[in-house]
């Protein structure tokens, strides 16, 4: 029996049409299943089998899966649970920031097209803070360190430069597609999209 680290989201959470919605820790898992909101799933090869709290107690913890010690003996930690009632799948609108606008130019630069590595890289306001410009997806793009050093306070057209695609708010997307399968857990991969 391994003991894991309890506080990393190690669980995959299913809605009730096992869709991939959320990670959560070992801990949340147990109160999901103890409350009865959820149900644990025990994933053997291509035999997926759902069970409740008081039969999840009961499973053996074999060789080399994780379990967590309880006076009542060792428990096996699932790595995915299903919600009982949940139906949706929440959307997904990133918060604006270097993160997200690297995410959503590619990792180029808005001016030249070029692939940058984040080193490279930083926030370039179209219109320059010190002329209105404000912090946000309408105003900022990903620019290439040297070319917004050289657009300095000037507005794009000033500077000689032109704009790939005019900056705008990214479109939500299912929280599914940003789940990552961090731990390399098996099980998880039945219900993740392919990595790219």
């Amino acid at each position: 029996m391994t003991f894991p680290d309890i506080h990393r989201s190690t669980v995959l959470v299913l809605n009730r049409f096992w869709q991939a919605i959320d990670t959560v820790t070992p801990v949340e898992a147990f109160g999901h299943l103890a409350s009865g909101t959820a149900r644990a799933l025990r994933i053997e090869g291509d035999s997926m089998q759902p069970f409740d709290w008081a039969d999840w107690r009961g499973l053996p913890v074999a060789e080399g899966h994780a379990g967590i010690g309880t006076p009542r003996g060792p428990v096996l930690i699932p790595t995915v649970i299903v919600l009982s009632r949940f139906d949706r799948v929440p959307m997904h609108r990133p918060k604006f920031g270097f993160r997200a606008l690297w995410e959503r130019d590619g990792g180029r630069c808005q001016y030249t097209g070029r692939k940058l590595t984040p080193a490279e890289a930083n926030i370039d306001h179209v219109l320059p803070r010190s002329r209105g410009g404000t912090d946000d997806w309408g105003n900022c793009v990903l620019s290439d360190k040297a070319i917004n050093s050289r657009k300095g306070a000037r507005t794009p057209s000033e500077a000689g430069l032109r704009l790939l695609s005019q900056p705008r708010i990214p479109r939500a997307v299912p929280v599914t597609q940003r789940i990552r399968n961090l731990w390399n857990i098996p099980d998880w991969d039945h219900f993740l999209p392919l990595a790219e």
